[in-house]
């Protein structure tokens, strides 16, 4: 995730046998956030906030772009070795005493004030597990200007910083950073959310802290967890279902914190940070958000899905950030021309916004960038910092400078930060002069943006029953197993499924065209035979149709064989003409296929935008595997 101002290595081992250590510098850790004029929502903003399309909205629909900045140190600055009291063991000697930095130094309300005058309108604020049972008090001297906060735990005084943001107005997004209370990132048994500890208790983690703040609406959203990467032996992966799949993990875990804790938060996702050796001629590569393209997330509730993804100008796409042990030739994000960085940055994070109308579509908020303030003039981080800046403009993007706050001594070797206070309690950065980042700030937070109302687009979501149940619908949930045994997918509550893939068992739900059609009842059928067949719609085929005045919301199989389909009632009338869309040898779909490619390298079968499907054929003739070969698609009321 975060790598240090000074280019901090994150140091990645591998295989023993290949090498003891490598060092994988880590994203830095400084980053500011962009501001908007005009109409963006500010100090008026209502929550909660969710999504329409590309953008964030807040609860009057009015666009609310996150202008964040991070405020490190509640999930470490220690670096893992010496004494932790010590300052010189921890990140720059900048030591936090396990909560947000700084707090030695400027009173709590003051450090707010900064980030206002800055143009703040969000705060991103990290956080470990360790911190939440962490027993021991900051001593008097980290609260040396925030004397009320002496004898309190890290995670009382996080209580404090989130209620003292809110209370300016600043939105909070909760970050766990770290399992454990240290310095972030490197092999360091952080590099997973259950790299220290177990995936159930990560999750428990989380509740108790979505829980925690349920009643303060302007902590809005919930980043699960902070660049997952390569741990000394193994890689993540996006879909395999094992332990490592980040996939399947932040998929569970943001369905329960909506269904469990708080149906109102953000549910924020970062790309995957790092895979593979960081040595030529063996794979390695940062994926960041490729692969949301082929499979990405549903969740229970929609409109609470937003992406993630970090880029320093030190690291790149195949290149680890290291200097020596663990450098390869691949080139770093710096050293790109401006075409050949936008050109990765739309491959690798921003085509998840800028096509509309697919599966993917969602916003993309850079939740770490920057650059250190001490990089001479000419220098190739002054022109990625001018470039990657000119790029989130361009993009209308949502960001996150990292970091926010830093210490004044330190400036002159450590210089990500945006602000800087002293021992004696004064404040500089970034608009005293000194800082050549002014410009570039000022340009972002002062650019033109896409301001007020935001109408509400049609939704379009994946189903992905790939290694157990996709089920979307909260309302299913609540109900008992309605095909036991088998692997059951169901579309979002309000979404009815338009496309299936002939064999991969994925699925299209969609809003488009017509709104919820459920029945005010929710009464829902499970069809496992051919009593509802109304006509010979695919004549030698077994077909398994809904009920009259109903529609398909989902399926189950069994292997890759259907198994049951699952139908929805409706309040409308649904009886219009009926269609055989086949898919058995090849697409079969609308023009501009609407919703993106959801079964990658499979055929797929979808109905139109003004059609509902009512039926799905399939056979088990010799040779067949009883995949979904048709679709029975009906015209809307």
């Amino acid at each position: 995730m975060e790598a240090e101002a000074e280019g901090l290595e994150i140091a990645l081992l591998f295989a023993a046998a290949l090498v003891a250590v490598l060092a994988l510098p880590v994203v830095p850790a400084s980053g500011i956030a962009g501001s908007a004029t005009g109409g963006t929502a500010e100090a008026g903003w209502r929550a909660p906030l969710s999504t329409r399309g590309r953008y964030i909205v807040d609860a009057d629909g009015m666009r609310f772009k996150l202008r964040s900045g991070n405020w490190h140190g509640a999930s470490g600055t220690w670096n893992g070795s010496g004494d932790p009291a010590d300052d010189a063991n921890h990140h720059a000697g900048e030591n936090s005493g396990r909560m947000p930095l700084g707090l030695d130094r400027a009173p709590l309300d003051e450090i707010v004030d900064g980030f206002r005058s800055i143009g703040l309108n969000s705060v991103r604020l990290p956080f470990s597990d360790e911190m939440l049972t962490d027993p021991q008090p900051v001593t008097d001297a980290a609260v040396a200007a925030n004397p009320g906060l002496r004898g309190m735990t890290p995670l009382q005084v996080y209580d404090r910083v989130v209620a003292a943001l809110t209370g300016a107005g600043l939105a909070v997004i909760l970050n766990n950073h770290t399992n454990t209370t240290r310095w972030c990132c490197g092999v360091d048994g952080n590099e997973r959310w259950n790299a220290s500890q177990s995936t159930q208790a990560w999750e428990e983690n989380w509740l108790s802290m979505v829980r925690r703040y349920r009643d303060n609406p302007r902590v809005v959203g919930a980043d699960l967890y902070n660049e997952v990467r390569r741990s000394v032996w193994d890689d993540p992966n996006w879909g395999l279902g094992d332990d490592h799949d980040w996939f399947a993990a932040s998929q569970r875990l943001g369905d329960r914190i909506l269904r469990e804790a708080n149906p109102h938060l953000l549910i924020i996702v970062e790309g995957i940070n790092w895979t593979g050796i960081p040595v030529d001629g063996l794979p390695h590569e940062r994926p960041t958000l490729r692969p949301v393209r082929a499979l990405s997330h549903t969740l229970v509730t929609s409109g609470k899905l937003v992406y993630s993804a970090h880029f320093y100008d030190y690291t790149g796409p195949n290149h680890s950030g290291a200097t020596g042990i663990g450098e390869t030739s691949d080139p770093r994000y710096r050293d790109l021309s401006r075409d050949e960085l936008y050109a990765v940055l739309q491959r690798d994070a921003f085509f998840v916004t800028s096509e509309a109308g697919r599966h993917f579509t969602a916003p993309v908020w850079i939740s770490e960038f920057g650059v250190d303030g001490n990089a001479a003039a000419g220098t190739k981080q002054r022109d990625w910092f001018d470039a990657f800046t000119d790029y989130l403009i361009a993009a209308d993007a949502d960001f996150a400078y990292w970091p926010a706050v830093g210490w004044a001594e330190n400036r002159g070797t450590n210089g990500w930060a945006l602000l800087y206070w002293d021992r004696a309690g004064r404040r500089t950065g970034p608009y005293d002069g000194a800082d050549w980042r002014a410009q570039a700030w000022t340009r972002l937070v002062t650019s033109t943006t896409r301001s007020g109302y935001v109408e509400p687009v049609p939704h379009w979501s994946m189903l992905s029953p790939d290694h157990g149940d996709f089920i979307a619908s909260s309302r299913m949930r609540d109900r008992p197993d309605w095909d036991p045994g088998a692997r059951k997918a169901a579309c979002p509550d309000g979404q009815r499924l338009i496309g299936l893939s002939h064999t991969g068992n994925r699925g299209l739900c969609t809003d488009t065209t017509a709104a919820d059609l459920w029945a005010s009842a929710g009464d829902h059928h499970v069809v496992t035979d051919e009593r509802y067949v109304s006509g010979e719609w695919a004549t030698g085929y077994t077909k398994l149709q809904c009920p009259s005045g109903s529609f398909l919301i989902g399926y189950a199989v069994r292997g890759a064989a259907v198994s049951s389909a699952l139908c929805a009632a409706s309040d409308s009338a649904l009886a219009g003409a009926g269609r055989t869309v086949w898919f058995d040898r090849g697409d079969n779909r609308p023009a501009g296929e609407p919703g993106g490619d959801f079964a990658t390298g499979f055929y797929k079968g979808q109905c139109a935008d003004g059609e509902y499907a009512a039926g799905v054929a399939y056979t088990g003739r010799f040779g067949a595997a009883r995949t979904p070969d048709a679709l029975y698609c009906r015209r809307l009321p």
